[in-house]
């Protein structure tokens, strides 16, 4: 039971959201959280684990989360969820786009999810963001860096993307041994 439920939780996903895996995370955490499979907290977590690691973010995310609910089977079938959709589609785009790839309507349908994707893409980066900025709302104590930290860090590496030159890889680096120094530095538990 809970491989389908896996399965055609990620497939719904994978058909469903255009643009990518950015694009997939409101989509993901609504499904996730219907579900109550994993705490908010193991999201962000998850998106952090999945960025880092090499391969589309889609797959890794959904991945993780398959392991962590029904072990290697759950991973297996979480996976081919998101990813059939996308398999399916691209055969059938890579047949038919030559012939339509001029035509009005599917230039406009394609101009006109653009900007979808874009909201999408902000809509999760506000939703993840308020979580590991503001997890208790926007009272921070007056002892609490945590959140001050991480809007340095997201900051930081905001503007070091910005200027060229700066590699994204060099970026999460950084970022992980910042986070493991801040970790000891604060007595913060493994």
């Amino acid at each position: 039971m809970i491989y389908w439920q896996l399965f055609s939780t990620f497939f719904e996903v994978g058909a469903f959201t255009f643009g990518g895996g950015y694009a997939m995370l409101p989509l993901i955490q609504q499904k996730v959280q219907a579900h109550h499979w994993i705490s908010t907290e193991d999201l962000v977590n998850f998106i952090a684990v999945s960025e880092s690691t090499p391969g589309p973010f889609a797959v890794n995310i959904s991945t993780y989360i398959g392991q962590m609910i029904g072990g290697m089977a759950g991973a297996l079938c979480a996976t081919l969820g998101v990813i059939l959709p996308a398999f399916v589609i691209i055969l059938l785009v890579a047949r038919c786009f030559c012939a339509f790839q001029r035509s009005r309507i599917v230039r406009g349908t394609m101009a006109g999810l653009n900007p979808a994707v874009v909201g999408m893409i902000a809509a999760s980066l506000y939703s993840i963001g308020r979580q590991v900025l503001f997890p208790h709302g926007l009272a921070i104590a007056s002892g609490d860096v945590v959140q001050l930290f991480c809007a340095l860090c997201i900051l930081g590496a905001m503007l070091a993307l910005m200027k060229k030159g700066v590699h994204p890889i060099l970026i999460i680096c950084m970022s992980a041994v910042g986070g493991v120094v801040f970790g000891f530095a604060l007595h913060l538990p493994v």
